[in-house]
């Protein structure tokens, strides 16, 4: 039998006679000591990390290309082809090296162990998974320790906790996150026998029937899990094992991340998400010697499906999907300048990526909207971010039985049409610059002052309710009478007070007084069931949509989603737009309520809401609603911090209130590991610059493998906390310190690598002087944590008694 895929490596002539092939099929292992050795080499052997790999290991060995690879050189998939690998140390100057971004990882590949026959090999066989056991049964303990002993709703528990409810409860809201996070915290309800029928306000008392300490639990699980994954990423990377400690110790001992853990909150799932993300990507890197193997296609599409779940969580996980994305586009290109590989294989590689980073992830992302609108289809307190027809079909909701056609004399409610519009909205308070008429916007929720009633023109005879019903058509002029205060909807040429190139639109006159300024013409646009205008006879509730011109100036009733100050109650502002844009959506209304005793009413089977217009529609609703997240310069905001103040731990944040009766719970870093972190950073592109300089000059300071090394978890490292970092400065959104901590995970990898690189790898430095490093850093991330200790498991009496935890003159730790 021919053996397949030998590989021979020979230090001396052998002692003994030549074997012949059935010896080799017999050799399932490769042998530890021999002057030479002839084995197998294996598709998904184990790596050592680099500070293994001595220097005089330049042999060049004979090894199989992986199916991949052979594909690569036209070869056919499945045939073997010999390929000399000198294990990276020409790496720059061969065609085909490893590409830029990666290259480094784990390397020195070894053969897998036989199954174990015992329990003792079994556990010789997996000492290496006993330390991040014993770290993550650690991370149990600082997780679940006193896990309750706030037995009241804190900071965000007001807002997560109660979309839980609305989820047990079936009804629709509205929110500005994305809802895998939150279905997941009402699955953590429901798991815990929670009935949704708790408030969630903030600071109030849980009562007994809430299980809340059960639904902190299982959030904190996914706290608990952000251990093991820090210890396997570092060792995917290629780390050494005292960096790997380094990095569970850091992720299993900061302050932050412990503390944000233990509620019932959205950033422990969003974390988890991201570290999974980060270690699936690393996992795939070492499956690229083998493409398109099962591993290979296997850790990929478990990267896209992280990034579906990390984005379906926050729209922070775009931040980690934008890593991903960079090392994709550099590894695709190195591929493109390989000119042993086949067009074919080149397409090959592209359509893998697309198929599992770009649609498998929307996939995940689209399929978390599909079950949200499955669970939510009660009517609730969201409604009125989603279009109309959306709500028509939510049980609860009367939308589905209004009048089917419109006649003057009905009374309606006017939703608009543009992503995130509300409804068309009066009350009797005045605007305090222009005209001083009575306010017109734009609301969100349900009010008898969003009711309106069609009325003919000053001309023409009122409506006769005995007399034939007049349905309203294109065309028609009419006049909109606000039910609850009777004044007329009205515009003229006074400036509106935000959009200032627009014209004021206001509520003027009575039922006797008014003018040629209170008519609007009626111009439809299409209907979503029937088409275009031409197929319009008469104008349909829910599904027509509608334009409003004024009769006299020309202009069109327009919102947009720009607020109004504090004295339209930040109320979307409503104007006349002077610009005729047929294609504006601020500019479409339709009608939604619809009451006319006179007109029979309508069917459900008319109102039909596809999915894909729901999604979209919600997304746009939400990006629009985060956009309106700014600081309100009337009011200081205490909790709020710069993203300039978390690199360097300026500000924590308290997350309860601050009374001597009350726990006190305080969210901030470990602060060794957050400057330490930040430093590593600084520290990194100085490395890097200098070894750039150096090389330019001809100095040789590493390795090309170890070089590549650098380069690979310098760029995870550095990219992934720039991409995280970066757009919150140019936000203009309100920021918080929990903000930062996906972002610090980068850091926290880029510390451990630098210290690996300098230190625990370094052929000049002696076992016992990395042993003292290592065990000091440790002892200081130890200790910093016990210091700090309170600020995650709660702080009990006067804030006064607890002396030290003001490191910093910015921590308003002891402010009242």
């Amino acid at each position: 039998m021919k053996p397949s895929e030998i590989a021979i490596t020979i230090d001396s002539p052998p002692a003994s006679p030549t074997r012949t092939s059935s010896d080799f099929e017999e050799i399932n292992y490769p042998p530890q000591h021999h002057s030479y050795t002839v084995h197998r080499i294996e598709r998904q052997p184990e790596e050592l990390p680099l500070h293994y790999m001595a220097e005089d290991t330049s042999a060049r060995r004979r090894v199989t290309r992986a199916p991949g690879h052979a594909a690569d050189s036209g070869v056919q998939h499945g045939e073997q082809e010999w390929e000399y690998d000198d294990e990276g140390k020409d790496a720059y100057a061969k065609p085909g090296g490893a590409p830029k971004f990666g290259g480094g990882g784990r390397v020195a590949r070894r053969a897998p162990p036989p199954p174990p026959t015992s329990i003792r090999e079994f556990v010789a066989q997996n000492l290496e998974h006993v330390p991040p056991a014993i770290y993550t049964l650690l991370s149990c303990w600082t997780r679940f320790h006193k896990i309750g002993k706030a037995p009241l709703v804190i900071w965000d528990e007001a807002h997560f906790g109660k979309f839980g409810s609305h989820y047990l409860k079936r009804e629709f809201y509205f929110d500005v996150h994305p809802p895998l996070g939150k279905m997941l915290v009402g699955l953590a309800g429901l798991l815990s026998g929670y009935d949704g029928s708790f408030e969630f306000k903030s600071g109030e008392n849980y009562p007994a029937e809430v299980p809340y300490v059960a639904m902190r639990v299982i959030m904190a699980t996914f706290g608990v899990a952000l251990v093991p994954l820090g210890w396997y990423t570092a060792v995917e990377l290629g780390m050494s094992t005292r960096a790997c400690h380094l990095v569970a110790l850091m992720v299993l001992f900061d302050v932050a991340w412990l503390c944000i853990s233990r509620f019932i909150l959205l950033d422990s799932m969003l974390l988890f998400f991201t570290f999974l993300t980060v270690f699936c990507l690393t996992k795939f890197h070492n499956q690229q010697y083998q493409s398109f193997s099962f591993d290979w296609w296997l850790w990929l599409s478990f990267t896209g499906i992280s990034i579906g779940c990390v984005s379906s969580v926050k729209w922070v996980g775009l931040f980690v999907t934008a890593l991903v994305g960079l090392y994709t586009i550099e590894d695709l290109w190195e591929k493109f300048g390989d000119l042993r590989m086949s067009a074919r294989t080149q397409l090959w590689h592209w359509g893998a990526r697309v198929a599992c980073l770009i649609v498998l992830p929307i996939l995940v992302y689209m399929a978390s909207f599909k079950m949200h609108f499955l669970i939510l289809n009660h009517s609730g307190p969201g409604d009125a971010q989603m279009s109309s027809l959306f709500q028509a079909n939510l049980v609860g909701n009367d939308f589905a039985s209004n009048p089917l056609d419109i006649a003057f004399g009905s009374k309606l409610t006017l939703k608009n049409m543009g992503w995130g519009g509300g409804l068309l909205h009066s009350h009797v308070q005045t605007y305090p610059v222009g005209s001083n008429q009575q306010q017109v916007t734009c609301y969100h929720y349900k009010d008898s002052n969003n009711d309106w009633i069609i009325t003919p023109r000053w001309d023409e005879p009122q409506v006769d309710l005995n007399g034939p019903i007049r349905f309203l058509k294109h065309g028609d002029v009419i006049r909109l009478v606000h039910s609850a205060t009777g004044r007329n909807l009205h515009s003229h040429n006074i400036p509106a007070p935000v959009t200032k190139l627009n014209n004021e639109v206001s509520c003027y006159g009575n039922a006797t007084l008014g003018d040629i300024h209170d008519y609007w013409a009626v111009e439809v646009v299409d209907d979503l069931h029937r088409g275009s205008r031409e197929k319009v006879d008469r104008i349909h509730s829910l599904t027509t949509r509608l334009r409003f011109r004024h009769n006299a100036l020309g202009c069109y009733l327009r919102a947009a989603n720009k607020p109004l100050p504090e004295w339209g109650f930040k109320q979307i502002e409503v104007s006349c737009d002077k610009e005729n844009d047929p294609k504006d959506p601020y500019t479409y209304w339709n009608v939604e309520s619809h009451w006319n005793d006179r007109l029979p009413k309508g069917e459900v089977k008319f109102y039909r809401s596809p999915f894909l217009r729901d999604f979209w529609h919600l997304n746009v609703a939400m990006m629009t609603s985060n956009n309106a997240l700014i600081p309100d310069p009337d009011k200081e905001d205490i909790l709020a911090s710069k993203p300039t103040d978390w690199p360097v731990l300026r500000l924590g944040l308290r997350m309860c209130g601050w009374g001597d009766n009350q726990t006190k719970y305080y969210l901030l870093g470990t602060p060794i590991i957050w400057w330490g972190s930040t430093v590593s950073l600084i520290v990194g592109l100085s490395a890097f610059a200098l070894y750039m300089f150096r090389a330019q000059r001809r100095y040789v300071d590493m390795e090309p493998r170890e070089w590549d090394h650098f380069l690979y978890v310098g760029k995870v490292a550095f990219f992934g906390w720039f991409l995280h970092y970066m757009p919150f400065l140019i936000m203009g959104r309100v920021t918080y310190v929990h903000h930062y901590l996906p972002t610090l995970y980068f850091a926290v990898l880029m510390a451990a690598h630098l210290l690996d690189h300098f230190f625990f790898t370094s052929k000049r430095i002696s076992e016992r002087t990395k042993s003292i490093i290592f065990g000091t850093v440790a002892f200081s991330i130890v200790a910093t944590f016990w210091w700090f200790r309170g600020v995650a498991w709660g702080i009990d009496g006067p804030i006064k008694e607890h002396w030290g935890l003001g490191w910093r003159k910015s921590w308003n730790i002891y402010e009242n």
